[in-house]
């Protein structure tokens, strides 16, 4: 196989970092954007319904991933991603708008079920998740850029946010330029055919995707509407306090691998679920600056220690038969989060409330994913 150079590795990394960027982007200037579009639904929803978008094209993008190979798919996912992304901000009929936002999120599955599999192609073992630990670290990254940026555009002008999703055909130039076309070797089909399929295992870690990102999503769904109203932060205050969660998912991640060597994986994840209820504990019982900052620093190493985990845990039990289907489920559990988390705000308008619930049931979530990561390793 073509060894890929550290430009190529660049690019996987950037195009990584377009996955989360797709609903987070616009999340500092959301109020900007309610007082000029007049929306007819909750304006968190234009951050979510990509999420609904990537659930309900998962199951054909990772069947399409068999058929096309990961370069193509990757190309096809990029060009409806930037268009899609900037004319949202010139639709102003609501239902135009939504079926927008939710196309949005088919080619943003695209974009994440591709780039993670062409990894798969060409790493494996160590090189394998520490590849995943960088692209975790690169997905939050672009949420720390994208965020900060999102957030000075949106002072400027409510629509300009918008144009950052045009990124993506950047992107497709630097993938027909850097990155090699993949062929399995023989040695690569060895690895993966040795490793049995668990179904169970990966029933789990499909759950466990998908309340570890609706437990992150719920800050930033609630935030920006939170922080403003509390604290009173401007849209690039909520930037950048955001963004700062992204920082410290970005640390924990780098650090992620070593976690594992020392607790294993099913710890390591139930461990960043503990970090989500510290977090949201906080947040939940104080209106502290300081302490505002201990809960941002408590979400980001939950994010760290689940998300890019489990990415690496689904490839682990996939082999290239089912790793279409297996990283389409595991995209429609990390979206299907993102997008159960807008249903947060209906148990309540009191936001501490909100924050309260979230921490129980991240420590209920914790315990009972730490028993049953036990169960499976000792089976």
């Amino acid at each position: 196989m073509e060894k890929i150079s550290n430009f190529g590795i660049f690019t996987l990394l950037f195009v990584s970092s377009l996955t989360i960027m797709v609903g987070t982007v616009i999340a500092p200037s959301l109020s900007g954007i309610v007082e000029h579009k007049n929306l007819g639904f909750s304006p968190s929803w234009l951050i979510t319904l990509p999420s609904l978008g990537v659930v309900v094209f998962a199951p054909l993008i990772g069947k399409l991933l068999n058929k096309l190979g990961t370069i193509k798919l990757l190309s096809i996912g990029l060009i409806p991603y930037g268009v899609l992304g900037v004319v949202g901000a010139f639709i102003t009929n609501d239902y135009v708008l939504i079926l927008d936002r939710f196309l949005l999120g088919g080619a943003t599955v695209a974009v994440q079920v591709s780039v993670t599999a062409y990894i798969a192609e060409f790493f494996t073992g160590e090189a394998r998740i520490k590849m995943i630990a960088w692209q975790g670290m690169a997905i939050e990254l672009g949420g720390v850029v994208f965020l900060a940026l999102g957030g000075v555009l949106g002072e400027i002008n409510w629509q300009f946010p918008f144009y950052i999703y045009l990124i993506a055909l950047a992107c497709l130039i630097l993938v027909l330029k850097t990155l090699p076309k993949p062929k399995v070797s023989v040695q690569a089909k060895e690895v993966s055919s040795s490793s049995a399929v668990n179904n169970s295992k990966v029933k789990l870690i499909f759950i466990a995707s998908l309340l570890a990102m609706m437990l992150f999503f719920v800050g930033f769904v609630t935030l920006p509407i939170y922080l403003p109203q509390s604290y009173g932060f401007s849209e690039s205050d909520t930037g950048y306090l955001m963004a700062f969660i992204s920082v410290m998912a970005i640390i924990t991640a780098s650090q992620m691998p070593k976690m594992v060597k020392l607790l294993g994986v099913g710890k390591t994840v139930s461990l960043g679920f503990l970090f989500f209820m510290l977090g949201y504990l906080v947040l939940a019982f104080t209106l502290s600056l300081s302490f505002l900052i201990v809960t941002v620093i408590f979400i980001g190493i939950g994010f760290g220690f689940t998300i890019p985990l489990l990415n690496h845990m689904m490839l682990e039990v996939s082999t290239p038969k089912n790793q279409g289907k297996n990283l389409g489920l595991y995209s429609m559990g990390v979206f299907g989060g993102q997008f159960l988390s807008t249903f947060i705000e209906y148990i309540s308008n009191n936001y501490m409330i909100i924050y309260g619930i979230s921490a129980g049931l991240a420590l209920v979530i914790s315990g009972l994913l730490y028993f049953k990561f036990q169960k499976m390793s000792n089976s």
